[in-house]
Order: structure tokens, then C-alpha cells, then sequence
């Protein structure tokens, strides 16, 4: 394989620490381990980019997954080989039980079918994880022919145990001294190479849920839901890559396993893994009815009872599972918790304590062209790390950076707080890296957009307190007001509720003899210079006139419209676009003179909001002769409010009661009020 040029830096910043993710591979389906032990086993004989090395390497290691792990129909193959040699080594999953007849304790090792093997009390004492999920160990395994001829007995006994996970404390001074080398971009593609994904092949969008769903493993305590389609490798990340997860798959889920055994004290699934994740969430249920609410009252507070005692845990809980059908047409047919068990469903308070909704549907459905062949940091090195910054924040590093709009509630606030404070641990894991612009605004909108689809699914369901869900922000305290929505809900020729970026306006020309109404956008740029330019090529003659009476009377009326800002200091970057049958572009004087006044100003139009009138030099307003029409096509489009001129009210007494109940229609008299009324403020 050919090193490329990321792989060389991976080389040179983690030495030891890489290894290439196809060798790992290698290993999947062949042996009966999750693809991190493989890779505990490369990076201990592998991590080099040396092809001499790596082959000797993974002879090694191939020998010892040989040896040591049980395939089906090998298990009394091992046990007469620990017979006959009185130990083996071996590679299992490994639980254990307290056994109260005989006071001991008892290990399970599933690959050999062994349900009472031997095992000391201090061995569990310092592996109490083995007690809750278990954990894959390399284990050194007895047999005593003495003890199997008493009655009774149990001949084979536990001797030692060495998880598969790496538990250096320096590892994390050690990641944060190799992400010196690399650039924001360059980090980005080494971890999503690290968890088994190839970037070049994949779309930025898909790039950063791949991220997203990273976050669970260096935030306390944070709640997740993904749901898309089957094959986009929902659950990889939680079984294959780190010891520090614990699938729970579709079935029942007891109380005393994922919380505490009220009779042993034993202590549950979210107190001994970073991360929970619920796999197939819609057959989940629970053995006691207040499953849910106790599971609910942990996802708000991080505590669950035991009789008076109240216990605190930092795990945090994942839930994923699959859409029967499409994004689409789940959202016609009810919302997007759907597939969620029946008792969580239309809970609006459970979906409250959800920080982020992931849009499994971006994702593409894995081939092999989107694993990488390339390096990666070794998966218990990346794991260990990923545990250790769970103790650090980086909210302080970006207070007074950022404001939120007055749509987000505390729970809100708090959600996209969680969001950010991991997306920015996992760019950032050097608490001391100063944290760039454009990265914390890339984690502020990924983390809104996040919290928002939880909130658009409860004002589905009909919850009132959950109606304004226009997530917005502003970077620092004068930084322009910048809307964020959740792609599902835009469609590119329907007018969402959310307010356009500042220098854009939705519009209707109403037509002419030759051209009927038909939907427009203007986007309009501002910088610094002077004039207007028209990037449309070729630029339609009536739109031409129509930008050309709008720019005029900017320049007249500035005073009264954009206050002491001059329009002659400043060039109006200008693009017109058609969704209908109409591209023309006439009669859109007036809607061309919000979209100047609303870049120059940095504030964004109502939210919903389509405008329609012609203007003329002196700035007097062309009649709109088909008003009715006007209005049923902004109904059409989506649009919720109408700016339109007073001169048209008369004809809109003609308007259906029914298509009148469906948008709110405001009078404009002159551009200063019609201004007024679309800023809304």
C-alpha cells in the first residue's frame, strides 16, 4: 500500500500508536471478537509503517487470534488442550456471578460454554465490569484434575485476567501532542479513518454525523438518538471500536442490569461503561413498568435511586434503530420518533432529555469503498483517550463567544452546550489549542440542528410549549443573527418558516400579459465598493429595471430606510432565482429594495414571509391586478405572511374563507412601512 500524505503525518506525530485499519479487517468474520481486539493485537505487533515489520507483525498476531480465540466447534478442543497442558491462554467475553451456596464467585466464558469457572474474589474486586456486560480479556485458564474428581467440583479456575483496553495515564498528553500536527481538516479525516471510515469517500455532510456520533464517548452523561436506514453502520461504533461501550441489543432490558440490583447493591450497565447504546431501539422494553421513568430521571439528572440511597453514574445512552421507510414520508405519516418503542414515543418529556437526533439518513449505506485501507490510531489508544477528556470542558475556553436567539429553552440551552463541548473536545483534545472562528460556529450549528429536530418532532406531537423552534445564534455580540434548520423540513422551491439569511426575500411576480405569477428568491451580498452587480448571466431586461428601481430608491430614501448606513459606500452583489415557469424577474422592485435594505442592515425578514410589488423611480407602487391569484400561489409555496400593496385589498375580499384562514396578509402603503412590517421589529 502506498502511504499518502496524511498517513505520513499519522506516522510521524503518533509513532507506535497508528496501525493500518484493512489489516484489522482481515481479522472480521474470521475470528469470534469484535474488531477492537484485533486491533489491540496489531497495535501491540503492528503499529509501524514498516512493510518488513507489519508482516512480522501480523504473523503474531495471526497466530495468536489463531490459538487463542474459539471458533464454533472448537470448544472441547480447548478444554482438552487445558486438560492435558493443566493452562491455556484465551481470548473471551468475561462475566462472572456471585454464587451464594457455595459463597464464590463463578466466571462465564461463553466461547468455550463454560458457565462456573473458577475465579478469585480479588481478580473480581479489580474487574467489577465483569459483574455487570463483561468485558473481552485475555485470560490464562486452569484445570484441575484433583478438584474435578471431588463432587461437585469445578475443575477449570481463572488464574489471571488482562482486558483488552490500554490504561496508561499519559495516553491523553500524547494524543494532544500529536494533534499539534495536523490541521483542523487533516484531525477530522485521521478520526474518521480511526474508527474504520475513508473521508475521500464520503460527503462532507455524512463526515460530520460521523463525528456527531463520537460525541456520547467524551461527554458525561449526554443522550443520543439516531434512526435511518438499515446498513449505515449505526451500531459499529459501539461494539466494534472501543471497550469502553456496551451494546444492549432489541429485547428486554432489566432494571437491575442497566441501573442496580436493589438486593445485591450491584451497581449497573451505566455505571460501569462510558456508553450505553440500545441497538434495534423498537424492541426494547423493560421488565418493570417504571423502567421508563426511572430511565428518564437518569437521563435528566445522571442519578437513579436505590431505597434511600441515590446513586450517581456518568454513562451516557445512545439509542439507535431503523426507519421502515423513508425520511419523507415518516414525517407525513407522524414524526420522526416513531420507531421508538410504544411507552417512548409520543413522550414529549422523554424526548426533552434527548441532547442530539442524529439524521441516519445521510449516511450512505456501507460498501467497501468506504472503509479506509489507510492508518489510524489504534482503537484502544483513541478508546482510553476518549474516556480520560470526559473529565475536561471547553465551555469556558468560549464564553462570550457565542449568543443564543431566544427560541432555546434552559433544556435547549443545555443540550447544544453538550453538543458543542464534545464536537470541540474531539477537534481540540489540547485543553490549551486556542479554538478557531469557523470551528466553533461549525460545532454551534451541527449541535442547534441536532437539538432542534428533537423540539420539531414535539411540536408534531401538538405541545404548545414547544411551538418556536427557530434556533438561531449570533457570534459574539455583534455578529449578525444566523438562523439554523433541519435540512428534512426545507424543500429548495417551498418557503420554510425560518427566517432567510440577511439579504434574502422570497417573492412573487405577479406576471403580465405573456407570463403568469411565479416564485422567486433574491440574494443579495454586500461588500465593500460601490453599485450593483447582477450576477445572472444572461440578466433578464425586467428584472434589470426592477433591480434598477429598487437600487434608486435605496439611494433617495436611505436616511429614513437604513438609517446612517450609505448604500454609495458599499457594492450589492445581486442573484436572482426562479422556481416556476415565470423568469422574468418584472415587477420586483419592491422586494429588491428588502433584500438591499436587509443585507446593508444585517437583519433577516420574518421567518415565512413572501413579498410582492413593483416599484417605479419616484417610488411609487405598481397595482397588482391579480391579487387573488398572488395570495393562493404564496399559500401554495408554503409561505404564512403576505406583504402585499393596500391598493390590492380589495380584490383579496374575493379570497376563499378557507385559503384566508391559511396565511396572514399585511398592507403596505409606501417601502419605508413595507420595510417595517417585514423586519418584524
Amino acid at each position: 500500500m502506498e502511504l499518502d500524505t496524511l498517513d505520513q503525518l499519522a506516522a510521524k506525530a503518533f509513532d507506535g500508536y497508528i496501525v493500518r485499519k484493512d489489516l484489522a479487517l482481515r481479522f472480521k468474520g474470521q475470528y469470534p471478537v469484535p474488531t477492537y481486539v484485533g486491533e489491540f493485537l496489531l497495535g501491540r505487533y503492528c503499529a509501524s509503517t514498516n512493510e518488513a515489520e507489519i508482516a512480522e507483525g501480523l504473523g503474531i498476531v495471526e497466530y495468536q487470534m489463531r490459538d487463542r480465540t474459539v471458533r464454533p466447534g472448537e470448544e472441547e478442543l480447548f478444554k482438552s488442550r487445558a486438560r492435558e497442558r493443566g493452562s491455556i491462554k484465551l481470548i473471551d467475553l468475561i462475566t462472572a456471578r456471585l454464587d451464594t451456596e457455595t459463597d464464590s464467585y463463578v466466571a462465564r466464558l461463553p466461547s468455550l460454554r463454560l458457565t462456573d469457572v473458577r475465579i478469585d474474589a480479588e481478580l473480581v474486586a479489580e474487574n467489577e465490569r465483569m459483574l455487570t456486560g463483561g468485558f473481552y480479556a485475555e485470560i490464562q485458564l486452569e484445570y484441575d484434575a484433583v478438584v474435578a474428581m471431588e463432587n461437585a467440583g469445578r475443575p477449570f479456575g481463572i488464574a489471571s485476567v488482562r482486558p483488552i483496553q490500554l490504561s496508561k495515564r499519559s495516553v491523553l498528553e500524547n494524543l494532544a501532542r500529536g494533534r499539534e500536527w495536523f490541521t483542523v481538516e487533516e484531525w477530522k479525516q485521521l478520526l474518521l479513518r480511526s474508527v474504520g471510515f475513508e473521508p475521500s469517500h464520503l460527503s462532507a455532510r455524512a463526515q460530520d454525523i460521523l463525528l456527531l456520533r463520537i460525541v456520547p464517548f467524551v461527554e458525561r452523561n449526554y443522550n443520543m438518538v439516531e434512526l435511518g436506514p438499515r446498513g449505515t453502520g449505526k451500531s459499529h461504533l459501539f461494539q466494534q471500536v472501543s471497550p469502553y461501550s456496551h451494546l444492549v441489543s432489541g429485547g428486554k432490558a432489566t432494571v437491575a442490569r442497566m441501573f442496580v440490583n436493589n438486593s445485591t447493591g450491584q451497581r449497573g450497565l451505566v455505571c460501569q461503561y462510558d456508553v450505553v447504546c440500545f441497538d434495534e431501539i423498537s424492541g426494547v422494553s423493560f421488565d418493570q413498568k417504571d423502567g421508563i421513568n426511572i430511565m428518564k430521571g437518569y437521563m435528566e439528572s445522571g442519578e437513579f435511586s436505590r431505597g434511600r440511597e441515590s446513586i450517581r453514574a456518568s454513562g451516557s445512552i445512545v439509542m439507535v434503530g431503523n426507519f421502515e421507510v423513508d425520511v419523507e414520508h415518516q414525517q407525513r405519516i407522524g414524526h420522526l420518533f416513531g420507531p421508538l418503542p410504544p411507552e417512548m414515543r409520543n413522550d414529549t418529556a422523554f424526548m426533552d432529555r434527548i441532547h442530539a437526533y442524529l439524521p441516519g439518513w445521510d449516511i450512505p449505506k456501507l460498501e467497501a469503498s468506504l472503509l479506509t485501507t489507510h492508518f489510524g490510531l489504534v482503537s484502544d489508544f483513541l478508546s482510553e483517550c476518549w474516556a480520560q477528556l470526559r473529565n475536561e470542558s471547553r465551555l469556558t475556553a468560549i464564553q462570550g463567544r457565542v449568543n443564543y436567539g431566544g427560541a432555546l429553552s434552559g433544556r435547549d440551552t443545555t443540550a447544544v452546550n453538550r453538543t458543542i463541548n464534545g464536537l470541540l473536545k474531539i477537534l481540540y483534545p489540547n485543553r490549551e489549542m486556542p479554538i478557531r472562528e469557523e470551528d466553533l460556529e461549525w460545532a454551534v450549528r451541527l449541535a442547534m440542528e441536532s437539538r432542534r429536530r428533537v423540539k420539531e418532532q414535539q411540536k408534531r406531537i401538538g405541545s404548545a410549549e414547544f411551538r418556536n423552534t427557530h434556533f438561531s445564534y449570533q457570534m459574539g455580540n455583534d455578529g449578525i443573527e444566523q438562523f439554523v434548520v433541519t435540512p428534512e423540513l426545507q424543500s429548495e422551491n417551498s418557503i420554510g418558516s425560518d427566517p432567510l439569511p440577511p439579504g434574502q426575500v422570497w417573492a412573487i411576480g405577479p406576471g403580465g400579459p405573456d407570463e403568469g405569477a411565479g416564485l422567486y428568491r433574491i440574494d443579495v451580498n454586500v461588500g465593500p465598493g460601490s453599485g450593483v452587480k447582477v450576477i445572472n448571466v444572461p440578466v433578464p431586461g425586467p428584472f434589470r429595471e426592477s433591480i434598477k428601481f429598487g437600487e434608486q430608491n435605496l439611494l433617495t430614501r436611505a436616511k429614513e430606510l437604513v438609517g446612517d448606513r450609505d448604500p454609495r459606500q458599499h457594492e450589492f452583489t445581486v442573484q436572482l432565482r426562479a422556481f416556476d415557469a415565470a423568469k422574468s424577474g418584472s415587477y420586483l422592485g419592491l422586494p429588491a429594495l428588502l433584500a438591499f435594505c436587509s443585507a446593508l442592515l444585517g437583519k433577516s425578514l420574518k421567518g415565512g414571509l413572501i413579498t410582492v410589488g413593483g416599484l417605479n423611480l419616484g417610488g411609487g407602487l405598481d397595482p397588482v391586478y391579480n391579487a387573488v391569484s398572488v395570495a393562493e400561489l404564496a399559500i401554495e409555496k408554503g409561505a404564512t405572511t403576505l406583504l402585499i400593496p393596500i391598493s390590492a385589498r380589495r380584490q383579496l375580499n374575493d379570497l376563499s374563507d378557507e385559503m384566508a384562514m391559511k396565511i396572514s396578509i399585511l398592507f403596505y402603503a409606501d417601502a419605508r412601512e413595507a420595510l417595517l412590517k417585514a423586519l418584524g421589529d
